[in-house]
């Protein structure tokens, strides 16, 4: 389990796409099936979450992050 400080982004990558630019400067797409709350651009949060190397995206901007849990964090 990966666990990641960043801020949620909404990419227009492909057909669009949620991402999370992580503290350290990854980007990190956000797989389908996430929390709404979850994708709120701008939003910054602590994630605990698996990256898939089974899915490939069209938008291709990184890792696929599931998402397991998030806490908002100001």
């Amino acid at each position: 389990m990966l666990s990641l400080q960043g801020t949620v982004q909404k990419s227009e990558m492909g057909a669009g796409t949620w991402a999370l630019v992580a503290s350290t400067g990854e980007t990190y797409e956000i797989h389908r099936g996430a929390p709404q709350e979850l994708l709120q651009n701008g939003l910054k949060v602590q994630v605990e979450g698996t990256v898939r190397q089974d899915v490939m995206t069209m938008a291709m901007i990184g890792p696929v992050l599931e998402v397991k849990r998030f806490e908002v964090i100001s």
